[in-house]
């Protein structure tokens, strides 16, 4: 039994299903994740409601799982938000579904569903599932004028950010718009800093539900906070300007205090009433929970944010952490094959811990040290091998229910296409950019239907059409030749330490290599001459 729930929970696996199969009923979904407040509450309320446990113990076989721990069943079966309550025939197919609801909500729709399960007992796969033909087409500038196009458009100047609803952070639109359109980019960072941060605890709140950045959401989750603090990061290296470069430091204090395990990162802290006190109110409570588990994908988005700000600051405890978290992640969630654990226990191969895990380890190779190509290469390689059906990438395709039918996710492609064009590089390999380019096109037919949520597939578009600026050092990581490399303000460009010690760079761009030049001071000219 759940903690707070009068409901005999199953777990999710093979035998709830074949349950109900048995006795001929539906499977009620409940999908929470331990930072949900609303899920705190619905737990609290309607599935403690003693009328409601009794109508699902008699009619509905009940399965919990948390979203976090459990990605690939998220993606099939969310209904948009957290808490998910879903319906579904013993064969995994969907009925129905809904957020959050209220105790004579729930009942009302345990009722409805009941009857209509009795009248016909059919459900629907949801259309990711269903439609697995992808729109392949050319990659060429177009998408990254159309994605220009809708920055442009759907900028908020009243408020900052993105659209008139709900205002997420969307970081990688920030990243892409840094570059293209950085006057929106910096507004909304400001935005980002006046209404979501935390000022007594530090870190990032989730999201704003409305237009004006209020309604906060107070969930801090490890990979928007490592998210945003790229993209503060990245806003530092092309202005210079401490506003930005305080923000991302801050974040980089909340996630190695806080959220640090001793070995890495946590996946979260909860929300609660703890966020709505006074300063001088907080410090006689205590401050809501931190699920203290490590999860492979949302780490190595932090190791990624703690190189880059490395990198542009010479703060060692960012380097520090990031080292110690990543040789954590390389020594209990990543095998000899190249299969990453998306935590301790948990499911191994999963798309984004494959792609998020690899950027990491690109990353690191280009700040750190070089040694970590080849944990890298075998990253990669086990993903494409594994992963890689008909030129695209799948999550998955093995478990009950729906869990069968791979999905292919566009932003996980775009992560791990982005990685791979990394890779290419480092190795001087080209095979790793065909594969990023081919999984790149699997999704360019619908270019003109993506909004600004996607907008870092037009980033990485732009690397495959494009030559990126690549500056190879030969000297020493750390040199003065490296750090002024890695502080070029392009944060699209690619740094390879060659391994040699002859304190020279070179440079690669869209017009040929050039160099080699021997001082800091000439690699800027070297490339602003480019």
């Amino acid at each position: 039994m759940c903690p707070e729930t009068l409901i005999n929970w199953r777990d999710w696996g093979p035998a709830p299903f074949e349950e109900a199969r048995a006795a001929t009923r539906p499977v009620l979904l409940s999908i929470s994740a331990p930072w949900c407040e609303w899920c705190a509450t619905m737990d609290r309320e309607a599935f403690s409601n003693p009328a409601v446990a009794a109508n699902i113990h008699d009619d509905f076989i009940p399965i919990r799982i948390d979203a976090d721990r459990h990605p690939r069943v998220r993606d099939r079966y969310t209904m948009g938000g957290f808490p998910s309550t879903v319906f579904l025939t013993p064969e995994g197919e969907v009925i129905t579904g809904a957020t959050y609801m209220e105790t004579e909500s729930l009942r009302s729709v345990l009722e409805r569903v009941r009857e209509t399960w009795t009248e016909n007992d059919g459900g629907s796969i949801p259309r990711a599932l269903r439609d697995t033909e992808l729109p392949r087409d050319t990659l060429d500038e177009r998408i990254v004028t159309h994605m220009e196009q809708q920055v442009q458009a759907a900028f908020d100047d009243e408020f900052g950010g993105w659209g008139d609803g709900p205002k997420f952070p969307l970081p990688r639109t920030i990243e892409f718009a840094l570059k293209r359109d950085r006057s929106s980019a910096l507004r909304t960072l400001e935005a980002i800093a006046t209404h979501l941060y935390d000022t007594y605890d530090g870190g990032f709140f989730r999201y704003a539900g409305s237009r004006d950045w209020s309604d906060l959401h107070r969930e801090k989750v490890l990979d928007t906070n490592a998210a945003i603090c790229r993209a503060f990061t990245t806003a530092y290296l092309y202005t210079g300007e401490d506003r930005y470069r305080e923000p991302a430091q801050e974040t980089i204090e909340y996630l190695t205090t806080t959220l640090w395990t001793g070995d890495a990162f946590a996946g979260s802290q909860a929300a609660g009433e703890y966020y709505t006190l006074e300063p001088t109110e907080r410090e006689s409570q205590e401050p809501p929970f931190v699920d203290e588990t490590v999860f492979a994908d949302r780490t190595s988005l932090a190791v990624d944010a703690l190189c880059r700000f490395y990198a542009v600051t010479d703060n060692e405890g960012a380097r520090r952490y990031a080292e110690r978290a990543l040789s954590h992640v390389l020594e209990t969630l990543v095998n000899s094959a190249g299969t990453v654990c998306h935590f301790d226990g948990g499911s191994e191969g999963l798309l984004l811990d494959q792609a998020r895990v690899l950027q990491a380890l690109t990353t690191a190779a280009q700040i750190l040290d070089q040694k970590y190509i080849v944990p890298a290469q075998t990253v990669a390689d086990w993903t494409i091998e594994h992963r890689e059906r008909d030129g695209a990438f799948v999550d998955g395709s093995d478990g009950p229910a729906l869990l069968d039918r791979p999905l292919q996710p566009l932003d996980t492609t775009v992560e791990l296409a982005d990685a791979l064009i990394d890779l290419a590089v480092l190795t001087q390999n080209t095979e790793y950019r065909s594969v990023a380019r081919t999984a790149l096109e699997s999704f360019a037919g619908a270019h003109d239907r993506m909004g600004v949520t996607v907008a870092n597939y037009a980033s990485a578009v732009a690397r495959v059409v494009n030559t990126p600026l690549v500056i190879e050092i030969a000297d020493e990581p750390g040199s003065d030749l490296h750090r002024a490399a890695l502080r070029v303000a392009d944060h699209e460009k690619i740094v390879v330490l060659t391994g040699e010690s002859d304190g020279k760079a070179t440079v690669l761009d869209e017009s040929g290599q050039t160099g080699p030049v021997t001082t800091p001071d000439a690699l800027v000219s070297l490339i602003e001459d480019a």
